[in-house]
């Protein structure tokens, strides 16, 4: 399954992360359920302090720990501007939230000093949007977590009944 999911250049290290995430010990569901977790935390605008949060849920809820954090690195310094970016755009257009954004090429001190200005509505777009694309992330990261956890240890249950001692 990890061939699947990792393709291209970094396939070792993307197949190193999932062979150790599957072999995260506990409930499958708890697992997926932390996995879910930080997926959602992860789409929120928190970045720095989204694995404090996800860990912090986690461990009230008795979800995974471990689990949680791994579904906080969906946004990384790669991802984030790409991530932020389309929730900032789907808060926007779905809350019908007016952002006032000056080009690029005609930034002067009024403008930052405009921006600044609009910084909690973007903020508000940002989290709105973060919100909508989190829930069927969280949903979906769900369902292939606590697929792939449960199959491993099905499968090593299985090699321990037949290989005792292994």
């Amino acid at each position: 399954m990890a061939q699947e999911i990792c393709k291209g250049k970094s396939a070792g290290w993307c197949e190193s992360v999932y062979d150790r995430f599957i072999r995260i010990q506990g409930r499958p569901r708890d697992i997926a359920m932390g996995f879910a977790l930080g997926l959602f935390v992860g789409m929120t605008p928190t970045m720095g302090f989204q694995m404090a949060i996800a860990v912090f849920i986690a461990a009230i809820l008795r979800w995974n720990k471990f689990s949680s954090v791994a579904g906080v690195w969906i946004t990384n310094p790669v991802t984030a501007p790409f991530i932020y970016g389309m929730n900032y755009m789907v808060g926007k257009k779905m809350f019908h939230i007016e952002v006032v954004t000056p080009s690029i090429g005609n930034m002067s001190m009024k403008s930052l000093v405009d921006l600044l200005c609009e910084t909690p509505d973007i903020f508000l777009a940002m989290t709105l949007g973060g919100i909508v694309v989190g829930i069927p992330l969280a949903i979906g990261g769900y369902y292939l977590a606590y697929a792939a956890v449960k199959n491993y240890q099905t499968l090593k249950k299985k090699h321990a009944h037949h290989h005792p001692g292994a």
